[in-house]
């Protein structure tokens, strides 16, 4: 700390000492300047005195006094140019030194003010080590859920409450009942109630085994991040982990590790990951929308200049950028609203899977778009007309929505 005030002393000395010496120039001229046009003035005395002794002609006088006065004329035009005596003399040169002075002493305060005083050199290797601590140190899954704000409770329809309760007494009645886990933990996740949604769908997880795929390892990670209010805790890394060994193209565990990194204060290996996923994923990811309002923060945060794909055509609107921004319920919101636009015009125009009808429904429902999820309903029906498994995964999410009886 000390040798720094030492070293920044010295460079505001060595500042104001060249300032001032930039100021002092033009006295260097002034002194020999006033002086030549002393003796000026000393020899037109001498021309009038010597013109009234008779010595001089006065035609010589009239040659020797406009030659003198042309080199007074002279003398005062380099004098001005070289910021002579009229500059720097009195007041005028006081107040400039005044400047310098304030100057110097603004940008100290102002150091003191926006900078870092006394904050230690932060190397990349000391950085690193800093971020490796705090990825070792973090708290867990349950500090975090007992820190996270508590979400807002969810409004929903009683009937479809019944139809939970309904759900909750069946799946306890079942233990190898994978659907019906699976949907517990969809809904569960509607209703807010994250601890209960992870929860089943860890039994889901445990009931397939080495059969649990890339997507359900990352569906438990995403459940856990929601319940801990958008932080990566270790219990979720351990899920991205999993789902990233077994796909390591999966965009939700990857989406997922580059938010970690970012809480981690490791924004290169962060950007990375988006940067990659950015670029590879279908216009249509649920993840899209929030990365294309945080990429540009995260590239500048690592250092790169980056300019994402398509950055100059339009993109989501103010709202969903500004949701997208947030984290917990804002990223959530923000997934949800991406998926369900991209989703439902690819399913309107091309078709799709039963799942990503009963995918999209369910969505809505999440969403409180109850009359869009009727219209949806609708629309399977008629896509699969005749087909009774279909009809029945559709018709689940349908009966979680409160749109099919």
């Amino acid at each position: 700390m000390m040798m720094f005030w030492l070293v920044a002393g010295a460079l505001l000395l060595a500042a104001a000492v060249a300032l001032v010496l930039g100021v002092r120039r033009g006295r260097a001229v002034e002194a020999p300047a006033l002086q030549d046009l002393q003796v000026y003035r000393d020899q037109l005395a001498e021309i009038e005195r010597d013109l009234a002794r008779g010595v001089i002609a006065t035609e010589e006088a009239t040659r020797l006094k406009t030659e003198v006065s042309r080199r007074i004329l002279e003398t005062d035009r380099l004098t001005r140019q070289a910021g002579g005596a009229g500059e720097t003399r009195g007041p005028g040169g006081t107040l400039l030194i005044g400047f310098i002075v304030l100057l110097l002493a603004g940008s100290v305060a102002l150091y003191w003010h926006l900078g870092a005083p006394g904050y230690p050199d932060m190397p990349l290797t000391a950085r690193l080590a800093q971020a490796e601590e705090l990825h070792r140190s973090r708290p867990d899954q349950a500090a975090a859920e007992a820190d996270a704000p508590r979400p807002p409770a969810v409004q929903a329809e009683p009937e479809f409450l019944d139809l939970m309760a309904k759900l909750r007494a069946t799946v306890a009645q079942r233990p190898q009942d994978i659907q019906g886990r699976r949907l517990l933990a969809q809904n569960e996740a509607r209703l807010g109630d994250f601890k209960a949604a992870y929860t089943a769908q860890r039994q889901v997880i445990d009931l397939l085994g080495d059969k649990a795929t890339a997507e359900d390892h990352a569906g438990l990670a995403e459940l856990l991040i929601f319940a801990a209010g958008g932080y990566v805790a270790p219990e979720a890394e351990a899920e991205l982990s999993k789902a990233l060994a077994l796909d390591p193209q999966n965009g939700t565990a990857r989406y997922y590790a580059g938010l970690m990194f970012a809480q981690l204060g490791r924004a290169d290996r962060a950007f990375v990951l988006w940067r990659d996923l950015l670029e590879g994923s279908p216009a249509d990811a649920p993840w899209m929308p929030v990365l294309r309002a945080r990429i540009g923060e995260i590239a500048d945060k690592a250092g790169v200049r980056y300019t994402p794909p398509g950055a100059g055509v339009k993109g989501p609107d103010a709202a969903a950028l500004q949701a997208a921004a947030g984290m917990g319920a804002g990223d959530r919101a923000a997934m949800i609203e991406g998926m369900v636009q991209q989703l439902s015009d690819r399913l309107g125009s091309a078709g799709g899977s039963p799942e990503e009808w009963a995918q999209l429904i369910n969505a809505l429902g999440v969403l409180g778009r109850k009359d869009e999820a009727a219209e949806q309903w609708a629309a399977a029906q008629a896509a699969y007309a005749g087909q009774d498994g279909a009809l029945a995964t559709i018709g689940a999410a349908a009966q979680a929505a409160g749109v099919a009886p």
